[in-house]
């Protein structure tokens, strides 16, 4: 569980300031982020991989909250994204072009076209097509293109959901191990494209590290076959995230294994090796604050009914994934066995379900942990909720990052006075 949050004069902190000071600030639902917890995470993946070359592109993915890209940035990192608009986010918090590596398995001629004019580090392609495409974008424009070859390693692995496995046979991700050699020599073949990286990506919510050391022999077989090919462009290695963070009570990734695996493959290769953590560095940092509404009995089952739901959370609907739950004011309680759902019109709305914790009311301000990966990123307006607040707390201060939405914001792109047409 979240190491940042302990319990203060009677009420969980974190760091320095009192949930109950944030949520009695800035209301709830709301997302708080610890700056400390980001930067012990992003210092010790980068111990585990010293002594080779490398660098740490933040996945923006798992939440994009402007406060947090700056944070990144400050440490060092760079950043990878998988839209047009991630792309743009990243610019916009400060990341320089050659910070960012662009992937992402259907990119848009438009995205393609932005990642070429704003001349990002590298571009990791996922099929022979799109690489055609891009080789067509980059000479509209003269641009020499760095591109990577997502690679498909087609391995089975461990995952708590399946939803989360993207490197196996058949999944939408990636060039099919089969054809990785003719990728390659199409990319050095075409005139636009610099082939500078090879790129795996074997899933989240890896435990268990021999993923990687099988996903690493197979892509430096191929690099070895590149490279008797006569093709010496290739500069990256970039292994993708997807190290675990403990939701309930899983043991953490042992990083002193993942870095020994992780270093001895890329010292075989001499490339700079690129890592996209996501949840790895934030999941742990973040918690959502939500209140209890209501508390009513149903079919002899309990229920708390909550101010956060599926809008804010929707990991335990989407993946039926754990979250610890417990008030922020401990007090001396019998445990229940317990519902807490969310407001929204769904049976599939709530954040545990059969939960045993200490009994909980109507009023009680409550903490999901491990909040800070995959919650505002996935985030929705579903029955015209308006998104929750983002605060970012470092020491003893906090400061709103996003502010909360109104009502007006819910309809400011629709138009009212229609421009009808005419084909």
């Amino acid at each position: 569980m979240n190491p940042v949050l302990e319990l203060r004069e009677g009420s969980l902190a974190c760091e320095g300031v009192s949930l109950d000071t944030i949520a009695e600030a800035v209301g709830t639902p709301a997302y708080v982020y610890s700056s400390s917890a980001i930067r012990g995470q992003f210092e010790r993946l980068d111990r585990a991989l010293s002594g080779i070359p490398h660098r740490i592109h933040y996945s923006l993915k798992a939440n994009a909250n402007a406060a947090i890209l700056r944070l990144v940035r400050s440490l060092g990192g760079g950043a990878d994204v998988v839209s047009g608009g991630e792309l743009y986010r990243a610019l916009q918090g400060g990341f320089a072009p050659e910070d960012v590596v662009f992937g992402g398995v259907g990119k848009s001629a438009r995205e393609l076209a932005e990642a070429v004019e704003a001349g990002v580090r590298l571009i990791n392609v996922e099929s022979e097509a799109e690489l055609r495409l891009l080789d067509g974008l980059a000479c509209e424009r003269k641009r020499k293109v760095p591109v990577g070859l997502r690679l498909n390693p087609e391995i089975t692995v461990d995952s708590p959901h399946a939803y989360i496995r993207t490197g196996g046979k058949g999944h939408k991700f990636g060039i099919p191990w089969d054809e990785g050699l003719s990728a390659a020599r199409l990319a050095a073949s075409l005139p636009w494209l610099e082939l500078a990286g090879l790129d795996m990506h074997v899933g989240s919510q890896l435990a268990e590290l021999d993923a990687y050391e099988r996903g690493l022999e197979r892509v430096l077989g191929l690099l070895e076959a590149i490279r008797g090919e006569g093709i010496s462009s290739v500069r990256y290695l970039d292994i993708g995230g997807g190290l675990a963070v403990p939701y309930e009570d899983e043991a953490p990734p042992d990083l002193r294994a993942y870095g020994r695996i992780v270093r001895d493959a890329t010292r075989r290769t001499g490339l700079e090796l690129l890592v996209e953590p996501g949840r790895f560095l934030v999941a742990d940092a973040g918690s959502l604050l939500t209140r209890v509404l209501y508390r009513k009995r149903s079919g002899g089952r309990e229920i708390a009914v909550t101010d956060a739901g599926m809008t804010e959370l929707l990991r335990p609907s989407h993946y039926q994934a754990y979250h610890h739950i417990e008030p922020v004011r401990p007090r001396q309680r019998v445990t229940v066995r317990i519902d807490v759902v969310g407001p929204v019109c769904e049976s599939g709305d709530f954040l545990a379900l059969d939960r045993e914790m200490p009994d909980i009311e109507a009023g009680d301000l409550l903490v999901v942990r491990t909040a800070g990966a995959y919650g505002y990123s996935m985030a929705s307006n579903y029955n015209a909720r308006p998104r929750a607040a983002e605060v970012l707390v470092d020491g003893d201060r906090y400061a709103v990052t996003t502010e909360r939405e109104e009502y007006a914001d819910l309809i400011r792109l629709e138009r009212h006075a229609l421009e009808w047409r005419t084909t």
